[in-house]
């Protein structure tokens, strides 16, 4: 199943720099010595087995930029089911971005009128902190009316925090089939567990693509900031010749597992009822729901088999 993925944005609004962080391990420094893209960039992500992110990442000098509104028209917005619009926040030619932007909303309306929009404010951590939140609030509520009758999403981004991982999620999350079965049994498992909360995070981003949460926790950005540490601890493993697969974090206020799930998944769960309990009892009834999972994320002719949760 493939679905083709739209990035787009002036040149140096930072589309390939994310787009290297979330899908191609680099790390936020080392997007320093990437180059402008030409022309389009087309890459293939495998993301949760069947599903195949068709990511189209248009360079956004001015010359490619006309081409895409002309004679690349159709080529480029036909059968879009995401296009993501980057804005560089400091951008000293914000009425030049907001009419290409407009451009690109004509032509999905035309060629993929049911494409989710998604606008990232990004750069964010060059603004004064005391000033994100009016200056965030003001480009969504422009974005908002510009991009009616579609509806269109905004996040802030930087390639220094967790927001990156944030919106990515949130983008991604739209794109995978058979997401609200997941989420169902998700609770179900957090249920048997009695866990404060339960994380899947894909396996090669660790972007979280679905989550259940039985108990409040103050701090909404936990997942993100968890997918960025957990992410950068792999690829320190991985430059050593280690291979990440588990870990456990343990202290008198709670305890939290994190241990590979199905071929696609890593899984997450967080305990504090009786944070003494023996690890092992955690960790068999990951082992003995795993092939619940496979199969939900993997549907036979979208049923699922009579295989059914069974936990110790």
């Amino acid at each position: 199943m493939k679905k083709k993925v739209l990035l787009m944005g002036k040149s140096g609004s930072g589309k390939t720099s994310m787009r290297s962080i979330i899908f191609a391990n680099y790390i936020a420094r080392d997007t320093r010595r990437l180059g402008a893209t030409i022309d389009v960039e087309h890459s293939h992500v495998r993301f949760l087995g069947n599903l195949v992110l068709n990511l189209w990442d248009c360079g956004g000098q001015e010359s490619y930029m006309d081409q895409y509104f002309q004679s690349q028209k159709e080529n480029i917005f036909r059968n879009v089911e995401v296009l993501i619009y980057v804005f560089d926040v400091e951008s000293r030619e914000f009425d030049k971005d907001m009419h290409y932007y407009q451009s690109c909303l004509e032509a999905i309306l035309n060629y993929s009128p049911e494409a989710k929009i998604f606008c990232l404010i990004h750069k964010m951590d060059l603004i004064v902190e005391d000033q994100r939140d009016s200056i965030f609030k003001t480009r969504q509520e422009d974005l908002k009316k510009l991009s009616l009758p579609l509806e269109c999403k905004a996040f802030r981004t930087s390639i220094w925090d967790e927001t990156l991982y944030r919106a990515w999620s949130s983008i991604v999350y739209q794109l995978i089939p058979n997401v609200k079965a997941i989420e169902s049994s998700l609770h179900q498992f957090a249920t048997i567990l009695d866990a404060d909360e339960v994380l899947l995070f894909e396996r090669a981003t660790f972007l979280v693509i679905s989550h259940c949460q039985l108990k409040h926790h103050s701090d909404s950005h936990r997942f993100e900031k968890v997918s960025n540490i957990i992410k950068q601890f792999k690829l320190s493993c991985a430059k050593l010749g280690a291979k990440f697969q588990s870990m456990e974090v343990r202290n008198s206020r709670f305890a939290s597992f994190i241990d590979t799930f199905t071929s696609n998944t890593y899984i997450m769960v967080v305990q504090s009822a009786d944070p003494d309990t023996p690890s092992e009892a955690t960790l068999v009834n990951i082992r003995n729901a795993r092939k619940y999972f496979e199969e939900l994320e993997n549907p036979v002719n979208n049923s699922l088999s009579s295989y059914s949760m069974n936990y110790n």
